[in-house]
């Protein structure tokens, strides 16, 4: 039967309802929703609140008429109201009223006031059957709706990506009710998983529901549970919109305080441990089943086996008999995916930090701790000031008559040993290259790049400028894609529209330093709606200076089209100038440089293959050419050395060669040149340019020993398809190769 589609008027917030709203009513019921009476509830609803009615009060009017007590249609309301449905008669009935009083939630937070009367609600309904309602309705909150609404506007975003207004009224309300059901971890997963949920984008709206998200992050806050502050540590890594990381910082805060501990501290101590026994597994027996979850580089891993014997599938008897522990080891299964990948993040982070660890606590928070040490055992730590790795249940120096006071037993960690990262700047490069070969050695995939880690030292250019750097100015970069991954590295952008308004730079604070760095960037284009959005925001922006001034220096401004930065000062103020660089630490000049470069590498629309034209009329066509192909950035000419080694160890190693900025690919039709920085191809003899769009799930090599090179990726994955060309199939790159 073919899916029917809900006209939206009469339950979207916006738009006509009026004379309108009996016939809407009338087409939806005859289009087959559930409820005719839900229908006209949720029309006087929208009515109401349509007029203007947002108060307390008038959610309660509409909470009276509404039966049930949600919209249907999303797939996690759905799952919601039959888990209403399934309870008894007397256990059904006070839930009503429970959620007409969770839509009376429309201040910022709740008040000591509403949640005491909160409780009462909760106490009728019984915590345990509210726990085990959310935690089951909550995860679908990402799934697609199970009734899509017709669109009415696409000025306003697909209301099927959105959450239902009235659903997301009551939703904060349910969350803020969540911690006074007690602690528990599935709720918890289950209201962390909400956060993610609601902060995915929607073109043309951004994130979804960030009140929703809000509420999610409040309601970890006040639970007392170690896999809701789990969910805060890793949402703190994770979180790029802004309003929800304040209330994330915030939250941590709270927790800190409560805790009585610092919120750097609450960080380490809320990677969750899941149960695992020993660094990186977990055993169960059930029955006659062993069951292993396994955490390293590869990700986390479930296997069953039975008399020692390895098992392809899960077995019957444990879906039986212990369905709730195979629902629980899934989920620990995945939250330690997402701990890792939170913790790997903030480790990176802290590469420009020069942080220092007591023995002690990094060996109880890092080293032997059963999910944190996957990740720790995997890189390089300095220990009383002699770098060393972990292998074999031994902290091994690079040399072991060089240890000094590490002996190469790995003995020598004291409860008052200093423990930092270690970082290649500075270090001779005979030992940098002598890490990577151990690594390499030892086949240790690092979680990031620390021994491949990218160096940039000052240049004789930017000593002449002094003040500031324009190693990376003059390049075009696609504006929404620079700003999501200025959040990822801890700067603060806005994106600019096309409006006669002014902008501070990208700027990142580094508080342990004292200093702010300053990205100049400016819009591109001047044409509504070729060179910006539908809501006006620039599609592109063009890079200038880099900068760094005192962290409390007043921020620089432009017009959000350019004409230049000027420090807008108090009347009477002077001038605060930008720092020497030569002034500015090595670490922070090199770990700045290296966000910037990520910027440049990812986001420059030289990096785009079907920007062969220059763009909107081939405005950027020099620029384009000039980065697809030119010389390469330090992140690049990394790339290249890491290829050198690798490139042996590879089936197609006798087809490849690296010239200079190139991979070059013998294939049996042509011969190839992949450029290093941007991934682009020309064909040889005439440098004739071969246009390859990578799929949407992007393109995969053979493993790297470290995280994050999607340029890399591409590149391996590129040379694997033209090195058998004869075997390409995809007509646009065979029309191409025929030319």
């Amino acid at each position: 039967m073919e899916k029917q589609v809900a006209p939206i008027a009469f339950l979207s917030p916006y738009g006509g309802y009026g004379q309108k709203t009996p016939k809407l009513i009338e087409e939806a019921y005859e289009a087959g929703l559930p409820c005719k009476n839900h229908l006209l509830a949720a029309a006087r609803r929208a009515t109401q609140i349509n007029a203007g009615y947002t108060d307390a009060a008038a959610y309660k009017w509409a909470a009276d008429i509404l039966t049930p007590e949600l919209n249907p249609g999303e797939a996690w309301s759905d799952a919601f109201l039959a888990r209403l449905d399934a309870l008894p008669a007397a256990e059904r009935q006070p839930w009503p009223a429970l959620v007409a009083y969770a839509r009376t939630a429309i201040a910022g937070k709740p008040s000591a006031k509403w949640l005491k009367e909160g409780q009462k609600h909760l106490d009728a309904v019984g915590a345990e059957t509210f726990r085990r309602v959310l935690s089951e309705a909550l995860p679908l909150l990402s799934r697609p709706r199970t009734f899509p609404l017709r669109e009415d506007s696409h000025y306003t975003g697909n209301p099927n990506l959105l959450i239902d207004e009235f659903n997301a009224q009551s939703l904060k309300g349910l969350l803020w009710l969540a911690p006074l059901a007690g602690a528990d971890a599935a709720l918890a997963r289950a209201v962390a998983g909400v956060v993610d949920s609601a902060l995915k984008k929607v073109a043309g709206v951004g994130p979804r529901a960030p009140k929703v998200a809000n509420a999610a992050v409040y309601a970890l806050s006040q639970m007392e549970s170690d896999a809701a502050l789990s969910a805060l540590a890793r949402l703190s890594s994770t979180v790029t919109f802004k309003g929800t990381l304040k209330e994330v910082q915030k939250g941590l805060n709270a927790v800190a305080e409560r805790l009585n501990t610092s919120p750097e501290d609450l960080l380490e101590l809320g990677v969750p441990t899941l149960g695992m026994g020993s660094v990186g597994e977990r055993l169960e027996q059930w029955g006659d089943v062993e069951v292993r979850l396994t955490v390293d580089a590869s990700g986390a891993k479930l296997t069953f086996s039975k008399g020692g014997k390895p098992l392809k599938s899960v077995p019957a008897s444990v879906k039986k008999d212990f369905a709730d522990d195979l629902k629980e080891l899934k989920a620990a299964q995945k939250e330690a995916e997402k701990a890792v990948a939170a913790l790997s993040q903030r480790l990176d982070s802290l590469m420009i930090s020069g942080k220092t660890w007591r023995g002690d606590v990094w060996q109880e928070r890092y080293l032997n701790h059963s999910l944190a040490g996957t990740v720790a055992r995997r890189l390089i730590w300095r220990i009383d000031g002699v770098p060393a790795l972990w292998h074999e249940g031994h902290l091994l120096p690079l040399s072991p008559c060089g240890g000094g006071a590490l002996r190469s037993n790995g003995e020598g960690v004291v409860p008052d040993s200093e423990i930092s990262l270690w970082h290649p700047l500075g270090e001779p490069v005979d030992d940098v290259l002598a890490w990577r070969d151990r690594l390499e050695e030892l086949n240790i995939r690092q979680p990031f790049k620390q021994a491949w880690r990218e160096v940039y030292l000052l240049t004789d250019a930017e000593r002449r400028t002094e003040t500031y750097s324009n190693r990376f100015a003059g390049h075009v970069l696609k504006q929404h894609q620079f700003n999501q991954l200025a959040a990822l590295r801890g700067w603060r952008n806005r994106l600019r529209l096309m409006v006669d308004d002014s902008y501070p730079p990208a700027t990142r604070d580094l508080p342990e330093y004292g200093l702010r760095a300053e990205y100049w960037i400016e819009g591109v284009g001047d044409s509504y709606g070729t060179d910006t959005t539908e809501s006006g925001s620039y599609l592109r922006v063009r890079t200038d200076q880099l900068r760094f001034y005192p962290i409390d220096a007043p921020e620089n401004s432009a017009h959000a089209g350019g004409g230049g930065y000027e420090m807008w000062l108090p009347n009477g103020a002077a001038p605060v100038n930008p720092l020497p660089l030569e002034q500015v630490p090595p670490l922070v000049l090199s770990e700045i440089m290296r966000d910037v470069d990520l910027f440049v590498g990812v986001a420059s629309v030289g990096n785009d293959p079907t920007w062969q034209d220059g763009g909107p009329q081939g405005r950027f066509r020099d620029y384009w050419q000039g980065y697809s192909f030119g010389e390469l950035s330090e992140t690049a000419k990394t790339r290249a050395e890491y290829l050198a080694r690798l490139i042996p160890r590879l089936k197609i190693k006798d087809r490849l060669t690296l010239d200079g900025r190139f991979l070059k690919v013998r294939g049996d039709r042509r011969t190839y040149k992949i450029h290093l920085g941007s991934s682009n191809i020309l064909m040889e003899p005439n440098d004739q340019y071969l246009c390859i769009i990578p799929d949407s799930k992007g393109a995969s090599g053979p493993d790297m020993n470290f995280d994050g090179d999607r340029v890399l990726s591409l590149i391996l994955s590129k040379a694997f398809l033209l090195a058998a060309d004869t075997e390409i199939t995809d007509p646009v790159i065979l029309g191409q190769l025929r030319r």
